[in-house]
C-alpha cells in the first residue's frame, strides 16, 4: 500500500512553504512517526512526520517551493517488499561469506600497493652519500630520509648537501603549497532566502517605515544580580534544573514596571489604542535560519523559577524549530539580548504590533560615580525602542528608568518596585 507525505498547512494565510531539507535519502526505510524532513515558511519551520513505516520515496527535492497540501513523498508500506529484503538479508549473511573474503582480499591488496611503492629500496640508504661527487651530511641523509628526497630533488649543481639545503626547499614547496590554495580560495556561496527570513526582512522595514520609532538609553549597575547568582546558583541548579540567568530577572523587572506604566503595551489598532492589563512576553532567539520571537504567556503572573524555566524551555523548541504559530504569536511586549554575541549598545527594531522592545548588552566593567567615588562597577547598558505616535517619552524614559532600579535592587521584583519602608508603611 503506498501513503502519501503532503506539506502540511503552517498557518492561516500561509499558501506555500520551502522544502527545507530531507532527513532521509530516497529509497530508505523508514518508521512510523520518524522525522523525514523539514519545511519552512514565512511564518514557521515545520517537520514532516512519516504517517506509516516503509520504503520512502521523494518526489520534490529540497530547496523547491511549493503549494500547502502537496504531495512530496510516498511511503510504500507493502509486506512483500519486507519479506524479500529480510530473505535478501540472510542469504547475504549465510551463503556470501566467500564473497565476502574476496572483497576483503582484493582491499587489502589495494592498500598494498602505495605502501609497497613507498618503501626504500635495500640498498638506497646505503648509497645514498655516493651517489656522483655529491657529498651529503648525515644530518642532511636523515632530514632526506624523513621527507622522502633524493639527491636530484635538491641541486644537481652543488657537491655537498647539508641540512640547510634540504630544509630550504621544503620550505620553497610549503610556500608553493600555500600561494596555490590561497588562489583556491577565490569562492562565491550562492544560497537561496528562506520563506522565513523573507518574512522577516518584510516585517522589519514595515517596522522601520511604518512606526515613528524612537530609542532611549540607560545603564544598570549589575554587581547585585552578579552576587545573588553567584551564591545561589549551584542550589538554584540543583532544585529546578537550570541555570539562574539574566534575562528571567529582565523579564520580572519589565512585569513590575509595567504596572506603574502599562501604556507601554499600548498596541495601535486603526483608530483604536489597545491596552492590555497582562503581559505576554516575547523573547527573541537567535537561530540558524534567522531571529524568532516564542511567547511567554501570562509572563506577569510568573516568579523568577517559573520565567527561568519557561524561557530556557521555549529558547530550545525556537533553536530545534520546534514552535508552532501560536508560541509566536500575540505577544505584547519583547526583550531581546544582543549582549550574548557582545554587542555594547544597539537600538532594537520593534516587533509589529508591539509598540516597544527591550534591548539588553554586555556587562562591562568600566568607572562610575558612586557616593561621589569612582569605582569600578559591571555595567550594562539599557535601550528601550518605541513608537512614538502611542507612547511619549516622558513615559517611555520612566519605565525604562524603573527597570534600571529594579535591576539594581532586585528584592524590589518582591514587592511590586517599591522599598522595604514604603511596603512598611503602607504607602
Amino acid at each position: 500500500m503506498q501513503v502519501e507525505i503532503k506539506i502540511p498547512s503552517p498557518g492561516e494565510s500561509v499558501t506555500v512553504a520551502d522544502i527545507a531539507r530531507w532527513m532521509v535519502q530516497d529509497g530508505e526505510m523508514v518508521e512510523k512517526d520518524q522525522e523525514v524532513g523539514e519545511i519552512e515558511s514565512e511564518k514557521a519551520t515545520l517537520p514532516l512526520i512519516a504517517p506509516a513505516s516503509g520504503r520512502i520515496k521523494i518526489l520534490v527535492q529540497a530547496g523547491n517551493t511549493v503549494p500547502v497540501g502537496t504531495m512530496v513523498a510516498t511511503i510504500e508500506t507493502t509486506l512483500q517488499e519486507k519479506q524479500g529484503n529480510e530473505k535478501g538479508r540472510k542469504v547475504k549473511a549465510g551463503g556470501g561469506k566467500q564473497e565476502a573474503m574476496n572483497e576483503t582480499h582484493n582491499i587489502l591488496e589495494a592498500e598494498a600497493i602505495p605502501l609497497v611503492q613507498q618503501q626504500k629500496k635495500p640498498g638506497e640508504s646505503k648509497n645514498i652519500g655516493e651517489t656522483g661527487k655529491v657529498v651529503v651530511t648525515p644530518l642532511a641523509r636523515k632530514k632526506m630520509e624523513e621527507y622522502g628526497l633524493e639527491v636530484n630533488d635538491i641541486k644537481k649543481s652543488i657537491t655537498r648537501i647539508t641540512r640547510d639545503e634540504v630544509e630550504n626547499l621544503m620550505q620553497q614547496k610549503n610556500s608553493a603549497l600555500t600561494d596555490s590554495s590561497r588562489q583556491a580560495e577565490r569562492k562565491e556561496q550562492h544560497i537561496r532566502i528562506s520563506a522565513l527570513r523573507k518574512k522577516l526582512s518584510e516585517r522589519l522595514v514595515a517596522a522601520k517605515n511604518q512606526t515613528a520609532m524612537l530609542t532611549t538609553f540607560n545603564e544598570a549597575d549589575m554587581s547585585a544580580l552578579m552576587e545573588i547568582r553567584e551564591r545561589f546558583q549551584k542550589q538554584f541548579t540543583e532544585k529546578y534544573g537550570v541555570k539562574i540567568g539574566y534575562m528571567s530577572f529582565f523579564a520580572r523587572a519589565v512585569a513590575v514596571a509595567l504596572l506603574d506604566y502599562p501604556g507601554i503595551q499600548t498596541i495601535l489598532d486603526g483608530d483604536e489604542l489597545i491596552i492590555p492589563n497582562y503581559c505576554d512576553l516575547g523573547i527573541a532567539v537567535q537561530t540558524d535560519k534567522g531571529l524568532m520571537v516564542p511567547v511567554i504567556r501570562n509572563a506577569n503572573l510568573m516568579s523568577i523559577p517559573e520565567l527561568e524555566t519557561e524561557i530556557q524551555k521555549v529558547a530550545e523548541r525556537a533553536r530545534q524549530y520546534k514552535l508552532s504559530i501560536e508560541e509566536m504569536t500575540g505577544g505584547t511586549f519583547t526583550i531581546t539580548n544582543g549582549g550574548v554575541f557582545g554587542s555594547l549598545l544597539s537600538t532594537p527594531l520593534l516587533n509589529p504590533p508591539q509598540s516597544a522592545i527591550l534591548g539588553m548588552h554586555s556587562i562591562v566593567k568600566r568607572p562610575v560615580a558612586v557616593n561621589d567615588q569612582v569605582v569600578i562597577r559591571p555595567m550594562m547598558y539599557l535601550a528601550l525602542s518605541y513608537d512614538h505616535r502611542v507612547i511619549d517619552g516622558q513615559e517611555s524614559v520612566g519605565f525604562l528608568l524603573k527597570i534600571k532600579i529594579l535591576i539594581e535592587n532586585p528584592y524590589r521584583l518582591l514587592t511590586g518596585g517599591k522599598s522595604p519602608e514604603e511596603v512598611l508603611l503602607g504607602i
